[in-house]
C-alpha cells in the first residue's frame, strides 16, 4: 500500500482550518498508510482544532500585516525570516510528497519553501474574493482549486480547477439524525430549534442582536442554540439560565447541532455557505461587513438571490429581523422552499475532486 508524506497548512480561523482537515481525512481515507503533518500559526486556534482531529501539527510564528498603522508590522520581517527557516527545516526533516495550503498567513512561507525546493503543491480558495496568502502564492503553485467561477483576475487561469469548497463529510447524512440531534442538546421535539452561528470565534453584531430578541423567541416558543464564540462567552453565558436557551463558546459536533436545527442564523464565511448547501435547512444569512471586499454579502447573495436563503444587512436588522423570523417560522412552505433550494447548490463531491488533484501530483 502506498505510503506517502503530506504537509497541509492554513488556519488563522474555522475557515482555513476544517478545508484542510476535510482534505485531510479523504487523503487518509484513500491512502491509510501516509502520514500527515499540519504547519499553522503557532498562537491561533488550529493549535487545538488540529490535534483535536487527530493530526500532529508544527507551529510558526507569523502574523499577517495589520491594515493599519501597528507596532505589530515591525514585527513582520523578523516573523517572516524565521518562518522561512522553520519552514525549511520542516520540509527538510519531514520530506512531503505534496503540499496543500488552505489559506491564511500560516501557509506563505511554508508554500513558498516547498515550490522552491520543486515540490508539487496545491492551494484551495475557498472565496469569491482570494486572500492576499493565495493570491502572492498563485505563481508559485502547480494547482490553484476553487469554489467560485471567474477567479481567473486573481490566479493562473491554466492552473485554475472549479472543485467547490470542502467540508465535513459527516454533514451529509444529517437529514436522517433530526431526533439524535434534538437529544443530544436536549431539545422538546415539538418546538422550533433556531441555530444561531457567529463563526468560530464569533460575531458581535449576532449576538446583540440573539441577546435583543430572547423575550421574542420565548413568545414564540422557539429553542435556542447560541453558539457565541469564545470571544464572547464570558459575556453571554449568564443566558443559559433561561429555559429553552443554550449558550456555547464552541459547538463541537456541529452536525449534530445542524441536525437538531429548525432554522439557522449565520454568518457567510465560504466555508460556512458550502456547509450550509450541504445541511439543507432554511438559513438567514447575515453577512460580516468587515472582511476584504465585502466578499460575505458576495457569498449570500448569491444564494439569496437564487431564492435559497434569506439575507439581512447588519444595518437592516433592528428594522426587519423580528418580521422576516416570525414570517419563516409560521410559514411551512417557506422553509422547506429555502431547505430545498439551499441543498440544490451543494457541491457534495468536492473534497473528493481536490483530492483527485492531488492524486494526479503524486503521479498515481
Amino acid at each position: 500500500m502506498a505510503h506517502y508524506r503530506f504537509i497541509l497548512s492554513g488556519g488563522g480561523t474555522g475557515g482555513h482550518i476544517y478545508p484542510a482537515i476535510a482534505i485531510a481525512d479523504e487523503l487518509k481515507l484513500r491512502y491509510p498508510e501516509s502520514e500527515f503533518l499540519f504547519v499553522g500559526a503557532s498562537d491561533r486556534m488550529e493549535m487545538d482544532k488540529v490535534p483535536e482531529a487527530g493530526y500532529k501539527i508544527e507551529g510558526l510564528w507569523i502574523s499577517g500585516i495589520q491594515r493599519k498603522l501597528t507596532l505589530k508590522n515591525l514585527t513582520f520581517p523578523f516573523k517572516l525570516v524565521l518562518s522561512l527557516l522553520r519552514s525549511r527545516k520542516i520540509i527538510k526533516t519531514f520530506q512531503p510528497h505534496v503540499v496543500i495550503g488552505t489559506g491564511g498567513f500560516a501557509s506563505g512561507p511554508l508554500l513558498q519553501v516547498a515550490a522552491s525546493k520543486g515540490i508539487p503543491c496545491l492551494i484551495q480558495e475557498q472565496n469569491s474574493y482570494p486572500g492576499i496568502t493565495n493570491k502572492l502564492l498563485a505563481k508559485k503553485v502547480a494547482v490553484v482549486c476553487v469554489a467560485y467561477e471567474g477567479l481567473e483576475t486573481y490566479f493562473p487561469k491554466d492552473k485554475i480547477k472549479l472543485t467547490g469548497n470542502p467540508v465535513r463529510q459527516d454533514l451529509l447524512h444529517i437529514s436522517s439524525r433530526a431526533i439524535e440531534g434534538k437529544d443530544a442538546f436536549g431539545l422538546i421535539h415539538r418546538k422550533h430549534t433556531l441555530l444561531v452561528l457567529g463563526g468560530s470565534l464569533g460575531a458581535k453584531r449576532i449576538n446583540q442582536l440573539i441577546e435583543a430578541n430572547l423575550d421574542f423567541f420565548a413568545q414564540h416558543d422557539v429553542q435556542v442554540i447560541w453558539q457565541c464564540g469564545k470571544l464572547y462567552y464570558e459575556q453571554y453565558k449568564t443566558h443559559n439560565t433561561l429555559k429553552d436557551v443554550q449558550v456555547y463558546a464552541f459547538i463541537k459536533d456541529m452536525a449534530l447541532a445542524y441536525a437538531a436545527a429548525d432554522i439557522i442564523i449565520s454568518r457567510a464565511g465560504a466555508i460556512s455557505v458550502s456547509e450550509l448547501c450541504i445541511v439543507g435547512k432554511p438559513v438567514i444569512f447575515i453577512p460580516s461587513p468587515n472582511v476584504a471586499e465585502d466578499h460575505q454579502t458576495k457569498n449570500a447573495r448569491a444564494v439569496a438571490d437564487k431564492g435559497a436563503a434569506l439575507m439581512l444587512k447588519e444595518q437592516e436588522l433592528d428594522e426587519k429581523f423580528q418580521f422576516e423570523f416570525a414570517e419563516l417560522l409560521e410559514n411551512d412552505d417557506k422553509r422547506k422552499a429555502l431547505g430545498d433550494g439551499i441543498k440544490a447548490l451543494a457541491k457534495v463531491d468536492a473534497t473528493k475532486a481536490i483530492v483527485d488533484e492531488i492524486e494526479k501530483l503524486l503521479n498515481v
